[in-house]
């Protein structure tokens, strides 16, 4: 039976009688209604079985308002702003994005990132020092030199992650990285592809001899690179990446991220990378055991399994994240995929150079291929 609506200034009934009011004064009209008024933040809700002077109160549903009494229905926030937690106001969303100092993450990838551009530059500096040695000249030394600028620009590249993006960084930290690790393996396959030539022109009458020289390992690092080049330009071209703000992954923050702008470029970038990986890996494996001079080969084939190993492990990684850490596993496989690279190729070298300077002689060199 549905409920009769009661006057709230009704006299009860063993009281005294109320004095007559005025009811020409709007405050003093009664209110039929047998339920208390809905408070900011909530709404009415009238059942079916009931009368409309008898209804409900239900809070706001997430992402909705009420800012006065008894309000018949929420209102939604729009998609940068969120409501308190009263549900009364809406207010804005905190905007998130890796910033250079205002993070913990920030402060561990900086350090990083300086540590290991300087110990790069100290090798560079050490292989400059000691260009003329026969560690430095074995394998190509100019090979040598481009690997550790690209490694160090990768390095320094870093910082294009971090702060608030725009378009211009969106497009830059993409590219810059993409060209910069072809670059980096694209060297090491001509160092593993030199190798494998070097021992097969040591044989008598051999048509490889036509082929030692520094032209060809220039002409794989130019062609393997100058492909990755031409696959960044397009992806620029035709869907560069751009800056946007997702409302949607967090109720209660916006994140400031870069938009791949095409996904098919952004897996055929990191694709061609694996690809030029995998081609190093293959060689160095099978020309690991080829007796040569300080042959690299078995270094890169340990470097490059450890560089799979790192891009492989942040794919699932990198899709199963958002926000600022979908950027932090970026720069995570950045850096430790370089570092793999820095550590594999050339400490052994630098072990030779400083610590047992005697072996690096030509004289050394020659005494132990004859006994």
């Amino acid at each position: 039976m549905t409920p009769a609506c009661k006057q709230d200034d009704r006299p009860d009934k063993d009281g005294p009688a109320l004095e007559p009011k005025d009811l020409t004064r709007p405050e003093m009209i009664p209110k039929a209604q047998c339920t208390e008024s809905c408070p900011p933040g909530s709404r009415k809700h009238v059942p079916k079985e009931r009368s409309s002077c008898c209804y409900e109160c239900i809070p706001c549903v997430e992402g909705e308002i009420s800012n006065k009494s008894d309000s018949e229905k929420c209102r939604r926030c729009p998609d940068h702003e969120w409501p308190n937690e009263n549900k009364t106001v809406c207010v804005s969303k905190l905007l998130e994005f890796l910033s250079y100092s205002d993070d913990v993450i920030s402060v561990i990838v900086l350090s990083g990132s300086m540590l290991l551009l300087t110990l790069t530059a100290g090798i560079l500096r050490i292989f400059i020092k000691y260009q003329d040695t026969p560690i430095v000249r074995a394998n190509n030394k100019n090979l040598s030199f481009v690997l550790l600028v690209s490694i160090m620009l990768s390095f320094f590249c870093v910082f294009l992650f971090l702060g608030h993006p725009v378009d211009g960084t969106c497009m830059l930290r993409q590219i810059s990285a993409g060209i910069l690790l072809s670059v980096s393996v694209s060297s090491l396959l001509a160092k593993t592809i030199m190798v494998y030539i070097a021992f097969k022109a040591t044989k008598p009458r051999s048509v490889w001899r036509r082929l030692t020289g520094v032209k060809l390992p220039n002409c794989v690092l130019l062609i393997c690179s100058s492909v990755q080049v031409v696959l960044c330009m397009s992806w620029v071209t035709f869907s560069p990446p751009f800056q946007e703000l997702d409302m949607h992954s967090y109720k209660e923050k916006m994140v400031a991220q870069c938009n791949k702008g095409s996904d098919l470029c952004f897996y055929s970038v990191l694709g061609y990378i694996g690809i030029l990986a995998t081609l190093s890996f293959i060689t160095a494996f099978l020309v690991r055991t080829l007796p040569d001079s300080f042959n690299e080969a078995k270094y890169i084939t340990f470097s490059m399994l450890v560089f799979c190993s790192v891009w492989i492990a942040m794919i699932p990684a990198y899709l199963s994240t958002k926000g600022k850490y979908m950027v932090a596993m970026e720069i995570f496989a950045l850096l430790t995929s370089n570092a793999g690279l820095l550590s594999c190729i050339f400490s052994p070298k630098c072990y030779i150079i400083l610590c047992r300077p005697e072996t690096n002689t030509k004289s050394y060199i020659l005494k132990s291929r004859i006994l």
